[in-house]
C-alpha cells in the first residue's frame, strides 16, 4: 500500500519522497518481468490476466509502456506477489507515470496533486465528500474561470487556460462507460456560493443535473437542515482500487499540501463518516431536482 501519510517535504510543498523508485532496474527488464519469470508465467497467461495482448505485457517488461494500476493488482495477484515487493512495483508504476501524463502541466499542477490525479485514473470507485465549492471534475469551463479569477488572481492568462485543460480532461472519466462509479455528496453551500454570477451559476447548476443522471456517477446534495451530527468542513476522497477495501485510499487536501492515508484505522474512519453523510444526505432523484429547482429561480 502506499505510505500512510504523505505529504511534501518541509523545504518544498512540492517535494516527493526520495525513495520513490524512478527508472527500470540495470538488467534493462521492469520488475514484471522477473515476477512473471519467477511464477512460472508466460507473456499470453498474463495478458489473458488483463485481458490484453501479449505485445502489451512485452512492452510493459521492456519498460515502454505504463500500466494502470489495476491491472498491475491482477497480474501481482497472478504472479503471487505480495507485501514489500508488491508495493514496490506499484509505486514504480506511479512514478512512471508521474514522469509521463502529467508533467507538461507542471506549472499549475504541484507535485503532491500529481500523484492524486494517478490515483483518480486508476480507481475503480471514487468517494467524494465536498462542502464548499463544486469539485473539479464537475465544474465547467465558465465556473472554472471565474474560481481562479478571484482563488488564483496572480495566475496568467495562460496558466489560467492550462487549469482548465486540466480539469475537463480529469472529466473524461465520467462519460468513460468502463471508468469508475463515481460518488458525491455535496454540501448545499457549494451549489449556493455564488461563484461568478447568476449565469455561471446557472450553467454550473444545470451541467450538474445532467452529469448526475449518467449511469456511473451519483450525486446527493447534503442540506442545510440535515438532522444529523457528522459532518466534515474539509473535503475528502475515498478511492478504491478493485474489489480489494484493503488497497483504499483517502485523499486530503490542505491549502498547499495534502495527505494520503491508507492506515486501516483512518480509511475505516473515513467510510464511516462517508456512510453518514450519504445517509443524511438527500437521496439522487431529490437531490437532482433540488438542483434543477436553484437553476430554474436564478432565471426569475
Amino acid at each position: 500500500m502506499v505510505t500512510a501519510t504523505r505529504r511534501g517535504s518541509a523545504g518544498s510543498p512540492h517535494g516527493r519522497d526520495s525513495g520513490t523508485p524512478t527508472r527500470p532496474d540495470s538488467r534493462g527488464t521492469e520488475p514484471a518481468g522477473r515476477a512473471r519469470e519467477s511464477a512460472g508465467k508466460t507473456q499470453d497467461e498474463s495478458a489473458v490476466v488483463i485481458d490484453a495482448a501479449a505485445s502489451k505485457i512485452s512492452r510493459l517488461e521492456l519498460g515502454q509502456s505504463g500500466i494502470k494500476l489495476t491491472d498491475l493488482n491482477l497480474l501481482l495477484a497472478f504472479y503471487g506477489v505480495s507485501g514489500d515487493e508488491a508495493e514496490s512495483m506499484r509505486e514504480l508504476a506511479r512514478a512512471g507515470r508521474q514522469r509521463g501524463r502529467w508533467s507538461t502541466y507542471r506549472n499549475v499542477v504541484p507535485d503532491w496533486f500529481r500523484q492524486y490525479l494517478d490515483l483518480e485514473a486508476d480507481a475503480t470507485e471514487i468517494r467524494w465528500y465536498q462542502p464548499e465549492i463544486v469539485p473539479g471534475v464537475l465544474q465547467v469551463e465558465s465556473y472554472i474561470r471565474a474560481l481562479n479569477a478571484t482563488a488564483h488572481p496572480h495566475l496568467t492568462d495562460e496558466d489560467v487556460d492550462r487549469q482548465v485543460e486540466v480539469r475537463l480532461e480529469r472529466q473524461a472519466i465520467l462519460r468513460n462507460p468502463e471508468g469508475p462509479q463515481v460518488s458525491f455528496v455535496l454540501s448545499e453551500s457549494a451549489l449556493r456560493r455564488t461563484i461568478g454570477d447568476h449565469e455561471v451559476m446557472r450553467e454550473q447548476l444545470l451541467h450538474l443535473v445532467e452529469v448526475s443522471s449518467r449511469p456511473n456517477v451519483e450525486l446527493q446534495i447534503f442540506p442545510f437542515d440535515a438532522q444529523t451530527y457528522a459532518t466534515a468542513s474539509y473535503s475528502f476522497i475515498i478511492l478504491r482500487f478493485g474489489e480489494d477495501a484493503t488497497t483504499d485510499v483517502v485523499y486530503v487536501e490542505t491549502f498547499t499540501d495534502a495527505d494520503y492515508l491508507d492506515r486501516p484505522d483512518a480509511v475505516r474512519a473515513y467510510t464511516r463518516l462517508w456512510d453518514r453523510l450519504r445517509a443524511a444526505a438527500l437521496g439522487p432523484v431529490e437531490s437532482r431536482k433540488l438542483i434543477q429547482r436553484m437553476a430554474d429561480d436564478m432565471k426569475r
